[in-house]
């Protein structure tokens, strides 16, 4: 959230228009008090990450950038990299950047030619779209393990900590009954001493 936030507040400073959808109430709620009036969508993120979800996103995302509304769509989430430890992702789906391209690599075709069936374009319209569901579905399903990761973390802490509480209480309980037991002999061995 925070680095939707630092991010949303440096577009705004440039002068850039920017508008929001958000999955999940988490994410909602939090980006709702600072720019609820940016909001254009929301979707529940339910339980189970599912294409039929990001595809309903990623329709909502494309209907925006093919009216003209939208130019650049960035994503945020936690990627996962230990139990312990999730890391705030950035990405930019539209337009699409390609990690590491650092120009066109000529691909030796050895003199093959090939033609595409349907054209170019159409493969393209088709393709697209799915690249993008899958993305969003990728960090639906990258945000739904750090959550059952710190869920985990927190289950064991809470299990290791009542633990150590009954280790504690049951040390009391023992040296409580040990003094009352103390107590009841030197009684009996006092009173035994008086007659």
């Amino acid at each position: 959230m925070r680095a939707a936030r630092e991010h949303m507040a440096a577009r705004i400073a440039e002068g850039r228009e920017v508008s929001m959808i958000t999955v999940g109430r988490k994410a909602r709620d939090q980006l709702k008090r600072l720019h609820g009036e940016r909001q254009v969508a929301f979707f529940e993120a339910g339980n189970v990450p599912s294409m039929e979800r990001a595809r309903e996103i990623t329709d909502a995302v494309i209907e925006r950038f093919e009216a003209g509304e939208i130019d650049v769509v960035t994503l945020f989430y936690n990627r996962f990299a230990s139990v312990v430890s999730q890391i705030p992702t950035v990405k930019q789906l539209i337009p699409a950047q390609i990690a590491g391209g650092s120009g066109e690599r000529a691909i030796d075709l050895a003199g093959a030619a090939y033609e595409y069936e349907p054209d170019e374009a159409t493969i393209l319209a088709t393709l697209l779209p799915r690249n993008i569901a899958t993305q969003i579905l990728s960090a639906m399903m990258e945000n739904q393990v750090g959550f059952f990761a710190a869920q985990m973390a927190a289950m064991d802490a809470a299990t290791r900590n009542a633990g150590d509480m009954i280790a504690a209480l049951t040390l009391i309980k023992n040296r409580t009954r040990q003094a009352q037991i103390t107590k009841e002999l030197i009684e009996i061995i006092s009173g035994a001493e008086a007659l």
